[in-house]
């Protein structure tokens, strides 16, 4: 049985509502790329970074970027409890587990600074 230690001692409801939550940002954000994309179909670089430096798409790619890190988080995690396991792994499954989520928010937590580098940086 997994206990709640590696999950920060959150609930299971919690967890579907942010896995929904984040899914609408993402596919939101999908949404209004691909329409810069039919509504500008001889898209220039010039003209891909301007639609960039603006503010509030600065702000909208940001908290996408947030969603993903959350939804992949939740991801991550359900198939490391669900299918690292003493019976698949023998008795070093917890070993494997918390190396594998270790390894998780480490790529994250580089991605989401890698990311706020590119909306933010000069």
């Amino acid at each position: 049985m997994v206990t709640n230690v590696t999950n920060l001692g959150r609930s299971g409801l919690y967890d579907w509502i942010v896995q929904r939550f984040s899914a609408v940002i993402l596919a939101a954000y999908s949404l209004c790329i691909l329409a810069s994309f039919v509504m500008n179909p001889d898209m220039n670089f010039e003209q891909w970074s301007s639609i960039f430096e603006n503010n509030a798409m600065r702000f909208f790619s940001i908290i996408t970027l947030l969603a993903l890190c959350a939804h992949a988080w939740i991801g991550m995690w359900t198939i490391s409890t669900d299918y690292m396991t003493s019976l698949q792994l023998g008795s070093s499954a917890t070993f494997f587990r918390i190396m594998f989520q270790a390894g998780c928010v480490l790529l994250i937590a580089v991605y989401l600074l890698w990311g706020i580098q590119i909306f933010w940086g000069n």
